[in-house]
């Protein structure tokens, strides 16, 4: 079936009235603002220890710390490349080091950079995730007012008038913005991946070149292959996850700190401690005033320190915490990934939580794959880490720049600064990251092109992805079917109603989707029961379980028609699908009951409904599976929504919990017999299976994105039935094609 979006009049989003049949859509098919309204506050954040701080804190030396303690593997190679002529110029390169040191790392990120993380969520899309809770900016608008009460939805408001409001509405006021926004948002993300590459090279090629320092004829092939093969390995331990590997590297790392610290300060007291003159920034000046051009050339050196009798004990030590340096960007690259894929910027790829107890510790097997052969590419085909270097400071330069555009917004939507704050923050962090970047520039042609080139690949690859993300949503949106068509139908759907449940998956959370009408029209029959699922990610970085599914009824009971809304965070693990599938139908059962209840009590008038949320009616009937029983302090409470309670005497009360039990307990077990028959009969997973094409009289470039870019990525990624883990013999594909 072909289909396009053009033309189409009806915009899920924009709350336009569309005429008579657009109301009665709206009143059939209303949104989830009572199921959401029974979940908030259920939630309860659970406690930290201190013990448990501390084993964390360990285990980030080896997972985030040793990139930075690993610098001086490389940096002083870097800066002089051509050997040193004045021992002056080593103190100015170092005061230059100390104060890079203190002026980004220090002041720019630990005070500032990360207080902007997202429940301790960090990287380019979770400072992107803050601002889209904060401003409407998401490409892909597939929230609701309703997702706003989860309990880990935190955003601040601002006064309409505000310099944040006016922000706000310059950035939601054309798309241009939101879709630039994105854009710088993914070249940040592509950089990091370009990191997660360029770190292991130089890390382990630099900590490999030590050979040569006992052994100086020893041919650089040797040191090329021996760190290729420490790279296999390092790449191929990556699925035991972080939580082994950073007990396993943060001894090394704090090994690594106490050998060097002890050799520097060693050596300051027996050999020279003229090099604590490195301290004065007068040194800085001089060093640039004497080098010149090189000196300023120098600088994608020095940006490399931000991110001896005792030979062979410092060289396995050195070897170690270079692996250690690396095995922090590659962590950092899974993550970042796993972010890009909820929010739609990244084909689907198998993630794997390599831990029970933290949710953010993950593998991604086919990324990992990849890496090594860029890396192990990189590292075969410079052979000298001279040149990987110079790309490597390319990419740290063009991630800070990002992140101080990105900082720029978080301090006006989110922590709402005075804007002369704003500015000063803004304007001395790209003076000093500007200067490095001119730096760069130069050694373009010596290596730092690799960074460039890798990042242009990603970015092709993710916005052409997200691209056709939004069109198949927009597609989905504009074509959905008319609530009022579907009760036109009857209770069969003008079809034979056949038993099981039908799960039909969709994009939306309010609707009819296109492929449902289209499998009526081709199929003879349809299950006894119908829900549509929608499994959506939202900009939080997790979704409690008690908030996780929303459920409600569409059209009347007759009719056996569910819509269940998923949520998740972009750090969630979407379980497997005999959990998912046990999740869902346990809500589909509890909404009956809830729903039953609720009738019973609203022809009370020997109750009063007070709209309090309450999480003791939720336990009280998951303890007695759904029966409506008095509790010898008659505490009993019909709904998570309204607290309802007596207004005459306890035994008054008494009968009339038992009358209204009565009353609704058959409608009740009659369906839950009905919805336990169907389930038993089979549940069938339908799916849709959407081509997206470029219309003929599209541009070149156009047809290339969507024709060949897309439909390569979607060839070679996760089908949504391996994602959610259908078995084969329970799904049911759709296709249609449109174009765009």
């Amino acid at each position: 079936m072909a289909s396009g979006i053009s033309g189409m009049g009806i915009d899920g989003d924009s709350g336009e009235t569309k005429g008579g049949m657009w109301d009665l859509d709206q009143k059939l098919d209303q949104p989830m603002d009572e199921e959401a309204g029974r979940l908030k506050n259920m939630y309860r954040e659970k406690n930290t220890s201190a013990l448990l701080l501390l084993r964390l804190a360990f285990q980030s030396l080896g997972v985030v710390y040793g990139d930075l303690g690993t610098s001086p593997l490389y940096v002083f190679y870097n800066t002089f490349p051509h050997g040193i002529d004045d021992t002056e110029d080593v103190i100015g390169a170092l005061s230059l080091i100390i104060y890079s040191l203190t002026l980004i790392p220090l002041l720019k990120y630990v005070f500032i950079v990360c207080r902007a993380n997202d429940n301790g969520q960090g990287g380019t899309f979770a400072l992107y995730s803050l601002l889209c809770r904060h401003a409407k900016i998401k490409t892909i608008p597939n929230q609701h007012r309703t997702d706003e009460e989860l309990t880990t939805y935190s955003r601040s408001t601002f006064h309409e008038h505000s310099f944040a409001a006016k922000t706000k509405r310059w950035l939601e006021a054309y798309p241009f913005r939101k879709n630039s926004l994105l854009i710088l948002v993914v070249i940040g993300t592509c950089t990091v991946i370009g990191d997660g590459i360029l770190t292991p090279a130089i890390s382990v090629l630099s900590a490999s070149g030590g050979i040569k320092v006992d052994h100086p004829k020893m041919s650089n092939d040797v040191v090329v292959v021996v760190a290729v093969i420490i790279l296999v390995g390092l790449f191929s331990l990556q699925h035991y996850g972080t939580d082994r590997v950073g007990w396993l590297f943060a001894p090394v790392v704090l090994l690594w700190f106490l050998l060097v610290g002890g050799i520097g300060i060693f050596n300051i007291w027996k050999y020279d401690s003229s090099v604590l003159r490195a301290f004065s920034p007068v040194y800085i000046y001089r060093y640039f005033r004497r080098r010149k051009r090189d000196g300023w050339t120098s600088l994608g050196g020095i940006m490399l320190s931000i991110t001896d009798s005792i030979y062979w004990p410092v060289f396995v030590i050195a070897t170690l915490a270079a692996i250690v340096a690396s095995q922090a960007t590659i962590s950092a690259t899974f993550s970042i990934i796993k972010q890009a894929l909820a929010h739609g910027c990244f084909p689907r790829v198998k993630v794997v939580h390599t831990s029970k107890k933290f949710l953010g510790q993950i593998y991604i097997p086919d990324i990992n794959w990849i890496l090594m052969v860029l890396c192990i590419a990189v590292t075969a085909g410079f052979r000298n880490q001279s040149q990987i270097g110079n790309a490597y400071g390319t990419a740290v330069v063009i991630v800070m720049l990002v992140t101080t555009f990105l900082m720029t917004l978080i301090m006006l939507l989110v922590w709402r600064c005075h804007w002369v704050l704003v500015l000063l923050f803004t304007v001395f962090s790209l003076v000093v990251e500007c200067t490095y970047f001119s730096a760069v520039l130069f050694k373009v042609d010596q290596g730092g092109w690799v960074p460039l080139v890798i990042a242009a690949a990603f970015l092709v690859i993710m916005y052409v992805w997200h691209y056709g993300t939004v069109k198949r949503y927009e597609f989905e949106m504009h074509s959905k079917v008319s609530m009022a068509w579907i009760l036109g139908l009857g209770p069969s759907l003008g079809l034979v109603r056949v038993p099981g449940i039908g799960l039909v998956y969709t994009e939306l959370a309010s609707g009819v989707p296109h492929i449902f009408s289209h499998f009526i029209t081709n199929l003879p029959a349809v299950h006894s029961v119908v829900v549509f699922v929608c499994v959506k990610y939202l900009p939080v970085y997790t979704v409690p379980e008690d908030e996780r599914f929303l459920v409600k009824r569409i059209g009347p009971k007759n009719f056996h028609m569910f819509r269940c809304v998923a949520r998740y965070g972009y750090k969630d693990l979407h379980k497997k699908d005999e959990e998912f599938e046990k999740k869902l139908f346990d809500n589909l059962f509890l909404f009956v009951r809830l729903e039953n209840m609720m009738e019973g009590c609203s022809d009370s008038d020997e109750y009063s409904l007070y709209g309090q949320q309450t999480q003791n009616s939720m336990d009280y009937l998951l303890r007695n599976n759904g029966n409506l029983t008095t509790g010898n302090n008659n505490d009993f409470t019909c709904s998570t929504v309204d607290s309802i309670i007596p207004v005459k005497s306890p035994n008054q009360g008494n009968n009339t919990v038992t009358s209204l039990g009565r009353e609704s307990s058959q409608a009740e077990v009659d369906e839950m017999e009905f919805l336990n028959r169907c389930r038993d009969a089979g549940v069938v997973h339908i799916l849709g299976n959407t081509i997206v094409r470029a219309r003929r009289d599209s541009r070149f470039y156009k047809k290339i994105a969507i024709d060949y870019i897309y439909a390569f990525l979607r060839k070679i990624c996760r089908e949504n039935s391996v994602i959610f883990n259908v078995p084969h013999e329970s799904l049911l594909n759709v296709g249609q094609i449109f174009y765009v």
